[in-house]
C-alpha cells in the first residue's frame, strides 16, 4: 500500500466520518492531521492505517482557507494554489473533498 504526503484518509467513527490529511511519510510511520482539527496529529504504520479502517479518499490536498484566530502558525507554503481545479477529483484544492462511502441501504434490483 503505498501512502503519500498530501493524500486524504478517512474512517467511520460512530456517526461522523473523520478526514486526515497525510502530513508526512517516513520509513516506518505516517503522521497524520485532522482536517476539523489541526492540532489533532497523530503516527501510525500503514499496515495499522489499512487495518484500523480508513479508506484514502483523496490524492488532491485539502488546503484551509479560511482565517482560523489571531494565533501566528507556521505553515507549509502549497506547492500550487489552493483555488486550482482538479478535474478528475471534481474539486478545488480549497474545497474538501467529498467522503466517500459504500451506499449499505441500497436495494439492487
Amino acid at each position: 500500500m503505498d501512502i503519500l504526503t498530501g493524500e486524504i484518509y478517512g474512517k467511520q467513527t460512530g456517526s461522523k466520518f473523520v478526514m486526515y490529511n497525510v502530513l508526512k511519510v517516513g520509513k516506518q510511520a505516517i503522521t497524520l492531521q485532522n482536517i476539523d482539527n489541526p492540532l489533532s496529529l497523530f503516527e501510525t504504520t500503514p499496515l495499522k492505517l489499512q487495518s484500523s479502517g480508513y479508506v484514502r479518499i483523496s490524492q488532491t490536498p485539502y488546503i484551509n482557507t479560511e482565517a482560523s484566530g489571531k494565533k501566528r502558525k507556521v505553515v507549509k507554503k502549497p506547492t500550487r494554489c489552493p483555488y486550482t481545479m482538479d478535474f478528475l477529483e471534481e474539486r478545488a484544492d480549497s474545497q474538501r473533498p467529498t467522503p466517500i462511502m459504500p451506499d449499505l441501504f441500497s436495494t439492487q434490483e
